[in-house]
């Protein structure tokens, strides 16, 4: 730390020094290191989201020589823009300093818990807070809060809770001996969870952590509710309902009187260290610091039918159809197989057909006991023989199952309870793992996609790997993502950060314009959305409300549904249960998410950074809105010699050269059009000067119009009177800023050639 303030102080000096302010040119100078910067963290970035994709092999030194790099990176990029504008926007370097510090105690093994609440209300609940609330529970939340399916209400004991559990009882020091004996063979598993699991139901809860959650369930009972609240409890760990299921092997605890639940929690969190669990972790090569579990409290549903439900076959997935088991009362023994249940056989395909019923004799049900708890009951004997579920139950789950299996892109594994009005109630929802059936899914793909006709093939770059399949939804405006909808292919003009707004609801993206190492294709690869950008055609091509497959694999874009594309993404990664895959996958959440999305929104400032990516696009935009600015004033200080620009139309126009954008003339005040070399302004003189381009007849004006333009179209920076009337262009060779006074308009062009896009 004492080292990172010298250095910074030391930086600071050199900005200040040589006699204080720099000269626009040394400041341009850092503008464009700035966007040189930019590009290579962009691309660094893609690189890692890269490595996540299964087709690279990488191990720990990759990751921690790729932090180095963009830590570095990263930290010259604050450097150039203290060169632009010293002290402005200094605290970069306390938010720089404490993401670097997780990712160091990342790569240490040393994994960090996001700071929070000790509870969170579901409601608040998104996939973006797995971390702290644990992947069970931010599934079922996001299902509540985004596809709006009904789910117990509900709230999680956080992850913060658990480290602050463990930690005020020493737990970690008084586990690490019994857990290295059993590692290292002295003691038996069951020994050893044995003694760590009365070491955690022995722990004290804390007062505040207690009186806050008294606090989660007090909100959660109404004030005109009587009586005793009863939830159900249960495990949310890292992982838990990702790519790791951890089916049964941490504790759930149904009916449990509220007043109970401090108890409950503990039994909970010790239900870790179970003989099954901590061979499970074992043998997938987990470490004892990714051990991390949030609790799932929800209120109790008093069940009439409950079950399970996947929304593929796993057996024979060659059918192409959705599986329902169900029972009378609480589904418990359907998930656990220990009684038999109904099973419903139903097409994928709308309008999804009923292909096969199995009704069996469900003399037992398993219900709550009125004082809290579970009891198996007898089946009344006119309902042991008849189906659980009534056609329009098996509609409904069919389209709710299918809805939810879109949004997370994956086969679902969903169990289910209707309660006693007949209310259905998504009580968990998990990915559905059937990579060992690839094969049979895929055997007649050469033939099928022979026959298909091919919209556009090889067109652009492809950002993010996969099949995305759905109706195309142009996006022109920034007002259609309020209207875009779920599952569509979102197609655009030009690439955006801002569809991170809809990005969990797009089965793919495809644009004309844009960089596969741009801001918005780093979201694409966050969140695995196959993405096509620079295609040049897209927007033409496509129509709205088209349906294709977007087959991000080969960059083709086929006409119509092209479902057997799509079981490519169906399968088990086996690289995702790898330490190495898990370690870059929590350190790219330090890296690649993007939080700051309007740069006119109140947020947009450095407190609320809270990645690299958030760092990179701050300092992007404040860049460029810092040289726009700086380039009003220069022109005042005369250090370099300002040149009236001859045209053959009404334009006084200033130009001042930043160095190779016009040929050096000393002494002349005059410049012609052939003697200026900046692209753009080259380009921009030819099209102003194009016959026709220019009008000089007189025009008509309103007191509204005028009266409209003063008030919205005057720049602030420039709303001075020495600034008024004056046209002005700084340049380069591949730069020009410029600002144009026009009758009552005033014009801003800032323009940057570059091959590169991102620039």
């Amino acid at each position: 730390m004492r080292f990172l303030l010298s250095k910074i102080k030391r930086l600071f000096n050199f900005i200040t020094g040589r006699g204080g302010t720099l000269s626009f040119l040394d400041i341009f100078i850092s503008f464009q290191k700035i966007l040189e910067l930019n590009n290579r963290i962009l691309e660094l970035m893609a690189e890692m989201g890269d490595k996540l994709s299964g087709d690279y092999i990488f191990d720990k030194q990759y990751i921690k020589s790729a932090c180095e790099k963009m830590s570095d990176l990263v930290y010259k990029l604050i450097y150039n823009l203290d060169a632009i504008s010293p002290h402005k926007y200094s605290s970069l370097y306390d938010v720089f300093n404490k993401i670097n510090s997780e990712i160091q105690h990342e790569l240490e093994g040393k994994v960090i818990i996001p700071e929070s609440d000790y509870t969170m209300p579901y409601d608040l609940v998104n996939r973006d807070f797995s971390d702290i609330v644990g992947g069970k529970n931010a599934n079922l939340a996001e299902i509540r809060n985004f596809l709006n399916i009904r789910t117990p209400d509900g709230f999680a004991i956080t992850t913060k809770a658990f480290q602050y559990y463990m930690d005020s009882n020493n737990l970690w020091e008084e586990i690490g001996p019994v857990y290295n004996k059993w590692r290292g063979g002295k003691i038996s598993t069951e020994d050893a969870s044995r003694q760590i699991q009365a070491m955690i139901k022995n722990g004290i809860i804390p007062s505040d952590l207690k009186k806050e959650i008294k606090n989660a369930i007090k909100k959660l009972q109404p004030s005109e509710s009587k009586g005793t609240l009863y939830l159900a409890l249960r495990s949310s760990a890292w992982g838990e309902d990702s790519e790791y299921t951890f089916a049964g092997q941490f504790l759930s605890l149904l009916n449990e009187p509220a007043d109970n639940i401090f108890n409950s929690y503990k039994l909970i969190l010790a239900s870790i260290y179970s003989p099954n669990a901590m061979e499970y972790r074992l043998n997938k090569g987990y470490s004892e610091y990714e051990i991390i579990m949030a609790v799932g409290c929800q209120v109790m549903i008093d069940a009439s039918i409950s079950g399970v439900m996947y929304t593929f076959d796993p057996t024979n997935p060659e059918n192409d159809d959705i599986i329902i088991s169900s029972t009378w009362g609480l589904g418990a023994p359907v998930v656990s197989g220990t009684s038999s249940s109904d099973q419903f056989i139903i097409s994928r395909d709308p309008p999804h057909e009923t292909k096969g019923i199995t009704i069996v004799r469900k003399s037992r049900k398993l219900t709550i006991k009125p004082a809290g708890g579970i009891e198996t009951l007898p089946v009344e004997e006119e309902l042991q023989t008849k189906a659980s579920l009534t056609n329009n139950q098996i509609k409904e789950l069919v389209e709710v199952g299918l809805l939810i299996e879109r949004y997370f892109k994956k086969p679902q594994d969903i169990e289910f309870s209707y309660d006693q009005m007949g209310n259905l109630f998504i009580l968990q929802a998990r990915q559905l793992n059937i990579g060992t059936h690839v094969g049979k899914l895929i055997y007649n793909l050469p033939s099928k996609l022979k026959d298909t006709p091919i919209l556009f093939s090889g067109k652009g770059s492809v950002a993010q790997k996969g099949i995305g399949i759905g109706k195309v939804f142009l996006v022109k405006t920034e007002e259609d993502l309020e209207h875009f909808p779920e599952g569509s292919i979102l197609v655009a003009k030009h690439t955006s950060p801002r569809f991170a707004k809809v990005i969990r609801k797009a089965n793919a993206i495809i644009t004309d314009i844009g960089s596969p190492t741009g801001h918005m294709a780093t979201i694409a690869r966050e969140f695995r959305v196959p993405t096509i950008v620079n295609t040049g055609i897209a927007t033409k091509a496509l129509k709205d409300g088209q349906e294709i497959t977007v087959d991000a694999e080969q960059n083709i874009i086929y006409e119509g549904k092209v479902k057997e594309l799509c079981y490519y993404e169906f399968s088990e990664e086996p690289f995702e249960e790898t330490y190495e895959y898990r370690l870059l996958r929590r350190i790219l959440k330090k890296i690649s998410p993007l939080n700051l999305l309007d740069p006119m929104g109140k947020d947009f400032n450095p407190n609320h950074c809270r990645t690299f990516h958030d760092i990179t696009r701050f300092i992007h935009e404040k860049a460029v809105e810092e040289i726009i600015h700086l380039s009003y004033y220069e022109n005042s200080k005369r250090k370099y010699n300002p040149m009236r620009l001859d045209l053959p139309i009404p334009l006084d126009l200033i130009l001042i050269d930043l160095g190779d954008g016009l040929e050096s003339n000393t002494g002349v005040s005059k410049i012609k059009p052939k003697q200026v070399l900046s692209i753009p302004m080259r380009a921009l003189i030819e099209g102003i000067s194009s016959p026709g381009a220019w009008c000089t007849e007189p025009m008509s004006v309103d007191l509204k119009s005028f009266m409209s333009s003063i008030t919205r179209t005057f720049h602030s920076s420039i709303a001075t009177p020495k600034y008024i009337g004056q046209n002005l262009a700084i340049l380069s060779r591949n730069y020009v800023n410029m600002n144009l006074r026009l009758g009552y308009h005033f014009n801003m062009i800032d323009s940057y050639v570059s091959d590169n896009l991102n620039d």
